[in-house]
C-alpha cells in the first residue's frame, strides 16, 4: 500500500499512527469499525477526511454527481407526534395548519405534467384521521393523472401510523401502497437511533427498531428506500456512529438503501432553539465520516434546501455525490425551521453549474439512480 500516492501523502504529512492505520484500511477497501469512526470524528482534520471520503465516493460514482427533476407535496402538517425539534407541526385548527384533499394534490401534480419532472416526493405530518386506505387512494389518483411519474412517498413513521389506523400489518399496508403506485420511500423519521436520546427529542414517534424493521420490510417487497440521520442536536459522536452502524448492518442484510442523507438540526421556532447550530466545518466532517463509514450504501446526498447551495457545493469534495433535485419551492419543512434557502428552487442549469464548479460531472438521474443524461 505504500505506493499509494494518498497514503504516501499522509505519511509525509505526519498523520498520527491511529489515523494512518485507518486510512490504510479505507484505501484498501477494508471495513472500519465503530471505534475507528469515532476517531475520524474526533481526530481527523478536513483535508484528511476529504481525501478518504472522495476515495470511497469514487468507487460508487466515478466523479459523477447526481440530481433529478422533482417536486414535493406535503399533504398536511397536522401531526399527532410531539417532536421537540420540529418547527413544522401544527394541531388541527391551529394557525398555520393545512390538510390538502386528494383533489388538491391531483391538481398540483397536474400542473407539473409537462415540466420534465420525473419524481414527486410526498411526506408530511402524521394526521390523526388519515389511514393507509386514504393514502392508497391518493397514490392511485396521482398515477391516473401522470402514469410516468415516480412516487417517492411516506416516511416509516407515517407508514407505521397509517397502517396502525387501518388495522393492517406493515407488510400488508406496504403491499397495498405498492399496488397503488408507491415506487420508493424517503428516509425521514430516523432522527437518531439511540433510544435514550429519542425519549428526549421525539418520545412518541416510531422507535428506532420499528423504523429499521419497516425499511427492512420495504426492501423485502422490492421497495427501495433512503435513510437519514438528524445531527447537531444533543447527540455525541458515539451516537452518530451507532446510527450509521445500524444502517450499515441492515444494508448488509437487504441492500435496499439507495442513499444516505445527513439532516442538520435547524433551531428556529422549536423547543431546542437555545442550541447553536453546527458549523460548516462540522457539517463537512459529518458528510465525510458518513461516506467513509457507510461502505455499502452507494450514494450520499447533500440536501441543498437545508444546507444552502454554497455549502452543498463544497460538500461535493467531502464524499457527497447527490444534490437531490430542482424542488421548485415545493417544501416547507426546512424553511419553517429557518433554513438558508427560504424559497428552495433550482433550475437544472443552476445545479449543473454547481456540480461543474466543484470539478465533477453532472448526471441527471431518475429516482433509483439510472442516468438519464450526462451534462
Amino acid at each position: 500500500m505504500m505506493n499509494n500516492p494518498t497514503l504516501s501523502l499522509f505519511q509525509t504529512a505526519g498523520i498520527a499512527p491511529r489515523l494512518f492505520n485507518i486510512a490504510e484500511r479505507v484505501l484498501s477497501n477494508e471495513r472500519i469499525n465503530a471505534t475507528d469512526g469515532i476517531a475520524l470524528f474526533e481526530e481527523g482534520n478536513l483535508p484528511f477526511l476529504s481525501l478518504l471520503a472522495e476515495t470511497v465516493s469514487q468507487r460508487f460514482s466515478n466523479n459523477h454527481v447526481y440530481f433529478n427533476r422533482n417536486f414535493h407535496i406535503e399533504p398536511t402538517n397536522i401531526c399527532v407526534n410531539h417532536c421537540a425539534f420540529c418547527s413544522y407541526r401544527r394541531r388541527k385548527n391551529e394557525a398555520g395548519c393545512w390538510e390538502y384533499s386528494i383533489d388538491d394534490i391531483v391538481e398540483k401534480v397536474g400542473s407539473y405534467k409537462n415540466s420534465g419532472a420525473t419524481e414527486v416526493h410526498i411526506v408530511g405530518g402524521v394526521h390523526p384521521d388519515r389511514d393507509v386506505y386514504f393514502y392508497a387512494d391518493l397514490l392511485s389518483a396521482i398515477k391516473n393523472t401522470d402514469p410516468t411519474l415516480h412516487i417517492k412517498a411516506f416516511t416509516a413513521v407515517e407508514i407505521d401510523a397509517m397502517c396502525g389506523q387501518a388495522g393492517l400489518t406493515i407488510e400488508n399496508g406496504l403491499k397495498l401502497l405498492k399496488e397503488s403506485g408507491l415506487g420508493s420511500m424517503p428516509g425521514g423519521g430516523a432522527e437518531i437511533f439511540d433510544e435514550k436520546i429519542r425519549l428526549k427529542i421525539c418520545p412518541d414517534k416510531t422507535g428506532s427498531t420499528d423504523w429499521l424493521r419497516i425499511h427492512k420490510v420495504a426492501h423485502e417487497l422490492s421497495i427501495p428506500t433512503n435513510a437519514t440521520m438528524l445531527y447537531g442536536l444533543i447527540e455525541n459522536y458515539g451516537h452518530r456512529i451507532d446510527h450509521l452502524e445500524r444502517l450499515r448492518n441492515l444494508q448488509d442484510e437487504t441492500n435496499g438503501f439507495n442513499c444516505f442523507i445527513p439532516l442538520k438540526f435547524k433551531h428556529y421556532n422549536n423547543l431546542f432553539s437555545h442550541i447553536k447550530e453546527t458549523t460548516t466545518v462540522e457539517d463537512l466532517k459529518n458528510y465525510a465520516v458518513s461516506r467513509i463509514f457507510l461502505d455499502n450504501i452507494p450514494h450520499l446526498k447533500a440536501y441543498w434546501p437545508m444546507m444552502g447551495k454554497q455549502v452543498a457545493q463544497i460538500s461535493l469534495t467531502f464524499g457527497v455525490d447527490d444534490l437531490d433535485g430542482t424542488i421548485d419551492d415545493s417544501t416547507k419543512i426546512y424553511s419553517m425551521a429557518g433554513s438558508t434557502e427560504q424559497k428552495p428552487s433550482a433550475s437544472t442549469e443552476e445545479l449543473i453549474n454547481l456540480i461543474k464548479g466543484a470539478g465533477k460531472i453532472p448526471a441527471e438521474r431518475d429516482t433509483v439512480y439510472n442516468i438519464i443524461n450526462v451534462h
